[in-house]
């Protein structure tokens, strides 16, 4: 893989403002203050959610003294490509039920060399369509993702 597309990968993931406070991005994890969202998967299993103070837009990162931030991990159940040249990607949580930032959506739990694709994201029971996304264009069954939600999400919210 070439130097220049790694860096606009990591450039990507680098969007502060639409992340709670205090959240670092590694090559398989999400972390949010200290918190290893894979493991906090691994401990509630999926669909799951965890809320933290909001980033302040614009800087950098900081907490916000009065907005919340979600987010969404969900479990991928069914992955296709269909006769839109766009890959399918069903998960197990409604994401009609938040306010999603679906196309900040992350692979987690493990890291992909694969080039992006773009992707619907959909719901097992979806209520208004998909969302428009790009992840991985190896993303499987069993896979993990994240989606940040502006304000405050809850598991009966996203239950799907």
């Amino acid at each position: 893989m070439n130097l220049s597309r790694v860096q606009t990968r990591r450039a990507k993931t680098l969007t502060t403002d639409m992340w709670p406070a205090f959240t670092t991005h590694t090559e398989s994890d999400v972390i949010i203050a200290a918190l290893s969202i894979t493991r906090l998967v691994e401990w509630c299993g999926t669909p799951c959610v965890h809320t933290a103070d909001a980033a302040i837009p614009g800087s950098g990162g900081r907490p916000s003294e009065s907005e919340l931030a979600s987010v969404v991990a969900a479990r991928v159940v069914s992955a296709e490509w269909r006769s839109d040249l766009r890959l399918h990607v069903v998960i197990d949580a409604d994401l009609s039920g938040c306010d999603p930032t679906a196309g900040e959506a992350r692979l987690l739990g493990r890291a992909s060399d694969a080039s992006p694709a773009s992707v619907v994201l959909e719901s097992l029971h979806p209520r208004g369509g998909g969302s428009a996304t790009y992840l991985p264009a190896d993303i499987a069954v069993g896979d993990l993702v994240i989606i940040p939600c502006r304000g405050v999400t809850l598991l009966h919210d996203i239950k799907a």
